[in-house]
């Protein structure tokens, strides 16, 4: 076996040597799927900086998680498919918004709005869509923040502009998002409308209670806030003033 060279590679390219636009288009593949890799990377980074620097100013981590994910090939296939589409390398590049993806998971509501704001006013990200689900639900009750944009990745040779899909919600939302799609692709029934419909209800109540909990932190910075300025008067008032 020649030095240095994966025992693996030359057995695909025997495989593929009387059909060598097949192995090419697999190696284009391999490729494409390494960049939008590396652009879930630029955008982690990015929200991990501004969690890391929102955390000093607030004393609290906006952000709780962040998930990735780079979408399968049968996946892949199939949503182009749908769409009306040829499988092909330049098909995947241009008509497909969300092969990359990044699912940020927030404490809190405003917490989404705060993120998100940030991130799109950086000059090296362009937002090219917003679909707000929280403001507006679909249907079924789902709610979260969706964005797609676009983010230059610098490689040794080229740089290439990336998009990337990015859903932003609450662990709550989070919460009932995972679980409706669980039963939707597992379980037949869960297409009757009585569970239709109660499903959005649990979607009613989480969103209650987000909007709860986010009331009750703000009450709790008020109180933190009038006690830091009240002790703040005593000790620029009294402190020189010993009896």
């Amino acid at each position: 076996m020649q030095e240095g060279v994966n025992e693996n590679e030359i057995i695909l390219k025997e495989f593929f040597e009387e059909n060598n636009s097949a192995f090419d288009k697999m190696k284009e593949f391999g490729e494409l799927m390494m960049r939008y890799n590396s652009a879930i990377r630029e955008v982690r980074t990015k929200f991990e900086v501004l969690n890391d620097e929102l955390s000093l100013k607030t004393s609290r981590n906006p952000i709780e998680s962040i998930q990735s994910r780079v979408k399968k090939p049968m996946s892949i296939a199939k949503k182009l498919h749908k769409l009306g589409k040829e499988v092909t390398i330049d098909n995947i590049a241009n008509e497909l918004n969300d092969v990359a993806g990044i699912r940020v998971i927030c404490s809190f509501i405003d917490d989404i709005y705060r993120v998100a704001d940030m991130l799109a006013k950086q000059d090296d990200i362009k937002v090219v869509t917003v679909k707000d689900y929280i403001k507006k639900p679909k249907p079924n009750g789902y709610r979260s923040y969706h964005m797609i944009v676009e983010i230059p990745v610098f490689f040794s040779d080229s740089k290439q502009i990336m998009r990337v899909e990015i859903q932003i919600r609450t662990v709550a939302m989070d919460f009932w998002a995972s679980l409706e799609h669980q039963m939707k692709y597992k379980k037949e029934s869960a297409d009757r409308p009585e569970i239709v419909a109660e499903l959005k209800s649990c979607a009613e109540v989480i969103a209650a209670t987000d909007a709860r909990m986010q009331g009750i932190r703000k009450r709790i910075e008020s109180l933190n806030e009038g006690e830091e300025k009240s002790n703040s008067f005593l000790k620029e008032n009294f402190a020189d003033k010993a009896i």
